[in-house]
């Protein structure tokens, strides 16, 4: 049995976030076999269910590392902390989310020095994680040849790794993000018949998930404006479209959508935004009162190696899905008959699948029983599995004696104008006094003192 440190960034809370969700399941699964404690540096007021967790500061953060035998990070931790580099725990670094590509779609808006200076911070906290990993996780099949380069590059694939190895797997290996193995029970309604202009009979087209830049859902308000003549009771409903971490504003695309729909007149009638963030213990009862699960993304990047955990949640629910091609999902929904995938920005595509799953009863059923067989595969118990085995004997890299202790340099924020400066750290600070008060302000200078001195 091993004393495991499962560490986040995200808030934990009644509403949470991906990040936050991964860890949570991560802390549970390994629970029935170690010691978990589970951390976050961001706000916490969730008891774990055979784990603990807690916030932690960065003065208290080092005791919690050595008191474990394996700790399991996400996110910008290492190069905060340079002083990991040479700690003797046993270190998984969780890939899943390709952060240095999302920030290219995350920052698009921002001033120019500002998005190369997050840049250069990712790609700075990426090295730190390959330059000490002690095994890497990812979500997908695509996502390792991307992280395979990554490491290769950097000298991670080398004699050492190879020869105990050589499919590399112990290196880095495929744990995708999960569903529950319990299917979704209800508990109370939640939009048919509860959200003011959805009756209960109406059909429901679910966006299950934040609206943030990379993804198009202007495509679907567009398929629901011509949806609704051939099926006036078609309602799109919006999830989440408040983030439950403070440090996520609302992106330009929550903007653009909303005012889309204001424009053609789909507000309230057939398009309806739900402006808070659901809590986790309450999404089935939202994902069983929908008919049709949709996403929609653009064409680049961010979209070739992303997974989408939303369509997850379709998957848990035994819900059709109509999604853009282009993406590992699609590929799954287009190769298992899932649903329907459709061009990118293709309105008309999209209007078509969506009448006909809303309409075709077997079409609906037979998406459906493809989804049910589908989704086995994607519990938590089942994707998890490899990192459950890797922590029962864990073990440092091959090439552990061999790794260099010298860290990258954290990104020199002295160098971006002082009016950038300036509001970056207003806007970080106010968002940290309206979550957690004067005590989150204070912590988030220390971590930002400690991640700008290189401590």
């Amino acid at each position: 049995m091993s004393r495991v440190l499962v560490v986040t960034l995200d808030t934990l809370a009644e509403r949470m976030a991906g990040p936050a969700i991964r860890a949570w399941e991560i802390s549970a699964a390994l629970a029935a076999e170690h010691h978990v404690r589970l951390v976050t540096f961001g706000r916490c007021d969730r008891p774990g269910a055979g784990f603990t967790t807690s916030r932690v500061d960065v003065g208290g953060f080092r005791a919690e590392v050595e008191g474990a035998d394996v700790v399991v990070v996400q996110g910008f931790v290492l190069q905060t902390f340079p002083w990991l580099q040479t700690a003797e725990q046993v270190l998984v670094v969780d890939l899943y989310d390709p952060f240095h590509l999302e920030s290219l779609e995350v920052e698009r808006y921002r001033p120019g020095p500002e998005r190369h200076a997050a840049l250069a911070n990712a790609l700075r906290e990426l090295a730190a994680q390959v330059a000490r990993g002690d095994l890497f996780l990812c979500a997908s099949e695509k996502q390792r040849d991307l992280w395979l380069g990554h490491l290769a590059a950097s000298g991670r694939v080398n004699p050492d790794t190879y020869d105990a190895d050589p499919s590399l797997r112990s290196l880095i290996t495929v744990v995708p993000f999960g569903t529950a193995a319990e299917p979704p029970r209800r508990t109370a309604p939640a939009v048919k018949g509860v959200v003011p202009g959805i009756g209960a009979e109406d059909k429901v087209v679910l966006w299950g998930g934040g609206v943030y830049n990379w993804f198009d859902p202007l495509t679907v308000v567009r398929a629901v404006d011509l949806v609704r003549r051939e099926v006036p009771q078609v309602r799109l409903y919006f999830l989440g479209m408040k983030h439950p971490n403070p440090d996520v504003p609302e992106m330009a695309m929550a903007t653009a959508t909303r005012r889309l729909s204001d424009e053609l007149g789909l507000t309230g009638t057939h398009v309806f935004f739900n402006e808070d963030w659901v809590p986790y213990e309450r999404r089935a009862d939202y994902l069983l009162d929908a008919d049709v699960g949709v996403s929609a993304h653009f064409e680049h990047v961010e979209t070739a190696f992303s997974f989408r955990t939303r369509i997850l949640d379709y998957l848990w629910a035994d819900l059709p899905i109509v999604t853009t091609a282009g993406d590992t999902f699609g590929d799954l929904v287009a190769a298992e008959d899932l649903g329907a995938t459709v061009p990118t920005s293709d309105v008309a595509a999209m209007a078509g699948a969506l009448t006909r799953l809303l309409t075709d009863d077997g079409a609906r059923q037979r998406a459906t029983a493809n989804v049910a067989r589908v989704a086995e595969r994607y519990t938590w118990p089942v994707v998890l599995e490899p990192l459950l085995r890797f922590c029962r004997e864990p073990r440092r890299a091959r090439d552990a004696e061999r790794l260099s202790a010298a860290v990258p340099p954290v990104v020199d924020f002295a160098a971006l104008p002082l009016r950038t400066r300036l509001r970056l750290d207003a806007t970080a600070a106010w968002r940290q006094l309206r979550d957690g008060g004067p005590a989150a302000v204070a912590a988030k200078v220390r971590l930002r003192l400690a991640k700008r001195a290189g401590r």
